[in-house]
């Protein structure tokens, strides 16, 4: 589900609070398995962080620059996850984890499943901030052609259900220059890992 400018009333707050996640955990191109480094800057914070190097990806509950826990989950962060699944129809979603990603022009993320949670019954809550980006939701293939949405600051995605491994990305981000967010997009990403 779709949810248009369900978090534009607290884009501001949302941001300021990224910034403070951001310098206790900073962002990073984490790298794939293969040894790629990502396009896309990453952070975490809650319970746990969804990472990703060369023995795999996975969630952990340490920063594995700092070796610290990841930052607390903000309860701004798991309000507004909360309130989004549940205008979504997914009642009492509680997030444990909430990645992060920082697109500048030109980055991209490919087609993927969401599938290192533990918990598959509780939905993906996806809140778009600053640039406008392509989202790309697919089918429970990769080979399965994409439907292009497009995604504007403070934009909400839900999706769980029978649609929860639906292949998803996003299309490499157009330039622009954003009045939150300059010539970056942020886009945080809740999910129910354990």
């Amino acid at each position: 589900m779709l949810l248009r400018g369900f978090a534009l009333t607290n884009a501001q707050d949302l941001i300021a609070t990224v910034t403070l996640v951001s310098n206790a955990a900073p962002f990073r191109n984490m790298v794939t398995p293969g040894g790629r480094a990502m396009s896309v800057a990453m952070t975490n914070c809650g319970d746990v962080g969804w990472v990703s190097d060369r023995s795999g990806y996975r969630y952990d509950r340490t920063d594995p620059t700092s070796g610290d826990p990841w930052p607390r989950m903000p309860a701004a962060f798991s309000d507004l996850a909360a309130r989004a699944a549940a205008a979504a129809g997914f009642d009492s979603f509680e997030p444990d984890s909430c990645l992060i990603n920082r697109y500048i022009p030109g980055t991209k993320l490919s087609l993927h499943q969401d599938r290192d949670e533990q918990d598959f019954d509780a939905p993906i809550v996806s809140v778009s901030l600053g640039l406008p980006a392509t989202f790309l939701f697919g089918g429970p293939r990769r080979a399965d052609r994409p439907r292009r949405v497009r995604l504007d600051n403070g934009d909400v995605v839900v999706w769980g259900g029978p649609a929860r491994l639906t292949f998803h990305g996003v299309a490499p981000l157009a330039d622009g220059n954003h009045a939150l967010t300059g010539r970056s997009r942020i886009n945080l990403t809740f999910r129910k890992a354990f």
